[in-house]
């Protein structure tokens, strides 16, 4: 029963895209004038400013007869294939860059708060307009997404068609946020996008959060917050934008606000009806396949980020030891104890040799800095890099989970009610009850039916976007050669700037020896390293 519904719908979805591109036809405008543009770039800036929405800045008070489409920039429906996608690395690293630093405690009545300043450094420009302040997204083809699916938010900046672009004045900026406002921004973001990568936040420390804690935890926001920045269908969302720009108070309300009227992404996707055709025949198989591959990556990436963080604490540890080493000598040449009589006849030894021990601690101070230059360094540029990675990864592996414990449990949950209700109205029909509770079974056999249906539509989708988003995936694969890259120059360059101080710190440990009543220079030996000449 269920089938011939589905095939309905299959068919009305095919017919949708020829009439919204009658419909598009049919309503297209011309590109609007240089004075609109500019307006609408005067209200951009009012709203970054302000958080309020300036709807007459720069522009007359539209007439009656002056009324538009409301929704001007929902995308058509897209050519060819919509689940393949064509982002490279370069294309998603180059959507936005966001720094998240702490800035100083403030004391509460209890507790200390703990506050981020998020700087979004912003993307390209769009054709045609100059300046960071603009974002642009080819991304409405190739997902077949509305922009905005309900009445536009007064809070968001309009947008205009561009050939090619969707434009959006997004500026750099700089907004302060707390770790709640990041999870009222989680839950935004699985609220609106249920099956796609939402990268977990790292976990919330009441009491107790030294500064390692919050360190580690900074770096997991950060991470966070440039993934959702560079994610395809994140980046054009609403919640984004109030999170990275808006810099009123009380941003969770607005983040609340912001999604209150507007419902999912199947909602709002246009493709969502027809997600089964583009699916390949053999979806759970690949589906199957995808998820072990995933998981088998991410158990060896996950040992590469313990033995890159080994390595990184090693070089810390190695500078902390070089640093002290220098420090002893030192305090070995700035003793002042004086010689007893029986060893009078070496003062000037001793003398010289503290002077040349008390010069050897800058060396050693240099080589200090130098290591811990190199740890700093793989800390940044290869760990954080890899657990970048794995935060990936392990976005996709809980979307696998809410993939099969939420929308696959729930349609067979809902199959078997639907199974349940049949038996009740076969009964009812063998037992000849009264009509009115016989049609009240019936209406709630339909409304199941079509409960089912809207199960499956979404089940489809679902792994519609499982699909995409594997892609996603493997768009980050080449990071790898990014961070073996980053660990060779960084060994190469350590190893180098070090060597270069041992081979200076190297003469000067003659003049330990080269007392007046001593000749004793330093020569490797296979025995002991040392021995006179």
């Amino acid at each position: 029963m269920t089938g011939g519904v589905m095939d309905r719908l299959s068919a009305e979805a095919g017919a949708a895209p020829v009439v919204a591109a009658a419909e598009a036809e049919a309503d297209e405008e011309a590109d609007p004038p240089a004075a609109d543009r500019e307006a609408e770039v005067q209200r951009s800036h009012h709203w970054a400013r302000t958080g309020e929405w300036d709807s007459h800045a720069g522009l007359p008070t539209p007439q009656i007869s002056e009324r538009r489409d409301p929704y001007p920039n929902r995308m058509q429906m897209p050519q060819g294939n919509p689940l393949l996608l064509s982002y490279t690395l370069q294309e998603l690293l180059a959507r936005d860059t966001v720094q998240v630093e702490l800035i100083p405690e403030k004391k509460g009545l209890f507790l200390k708060h703990v506050e981020y300043e998020v700087s979004s450094q912003g993307g390209h420009s769009a054709r045609g307009v100059k300046g960071p302040a603009c974002w642009c997204l080819s991304l409405g083809r190739s997902l077949g997404h509305s922009f905005y699916p309900g009445p536009r938010s007064p809070e968001v900046p309009q947008q205009r068609d561009m050939p090619g672009f969707m434009v959006f004045f997004r500026f750099q900026s700089s907004v302060y946020r707390r770790y709640n406002d990041f999870v009222v921004f989680h839950e935004m973001l699985l609220h609106r996008f249920p099956y796609r990568m939402v990268p977990a936040l790292p976990p919330k420390r009441v009491l107790g959060a030294d500064r390692e804690f919050i360190e580690s935890r900074r770096r997991a926001l950060r991470r966070f917050i440039n993934l959702v920045a560079r994610h395809p269908p994140f980046s054009e969302d609403v919640a984004l934008r109030l999170f990275l720009s808006f810099s009123g108070p009380d941003v969770q309300n607005k983040l609340k606000e912001s999604t209150q009227c507007v419902g999912d992404e199947f909602m709002n996707c246009k493709l969502a009806p027809r997600a089964k055709d583009f699916l390949p025949a053999d979806i759970q198989t690949q589906f199957a396949v995808s998820r072990e591959l995933i998981r088998n990556i991410y158990n060896s990436f996950y040992k590469l980020r313990d033995r890159a963080e080994r390595i990184a604490s090693r070089a810390i540890d190695n500078a902390a030891d070089l640093l002290v080493f220098g420090k002893e000598l030192s305090a070995l040449g700035s003793d002042t104890t004086p010689l007893p009589s029986w060893a009078a006849l070496n003062s000037s030894t001793w003398g010289s040799l503290k002077q040349a021990l008390k010069g050897l601690s800058v060396e050693f101070a240099l080589l200090a800095d130098k290591a811990a230059q190199q740890g700093k360094q793989e800390e940044n540029d290869v760990v954080e890099k890899l657990n970048l990675f794995l935060d990936l990864l392990q976005s996709y592996k809980d979307l696998c989970e809410r993939h099969e414990k939420g929308v696959l449990h729930k349609h067979q949950r809902a199959l078997h009610k639907y199974s349940l209700m049949k038996r009740q109205m076969m009964s009812a029909a063998v037992q000849s009850r009264e009509p009115d509770s016989v049609e009240q079974l019936e209406s709630r056999i339909v409304e199941q039916e079509n409960a089912i249906q809207t199960m499956e539509l979404r089940s489809y989708f679902s792994l519609y976007c499982l699909h995409q988003e594997m892609q996603l995936v493997h768009v980050y694969l080449p990071l790898t050669s990014h961070i073996l890259g980053a660990f060779v120059n960084s060994q190469i360059q350590g190893h180098k700037e070090m060597s270069k101080v041992w081979n200076d710190l190297k003469p000067k440990l003659n003049c330990l020896f080269a007392g007046p009543n001593s000749s004793l220079t330093l020569s490797r030996s296979p025995q002991d390293g040392v021995s006179p000449h």
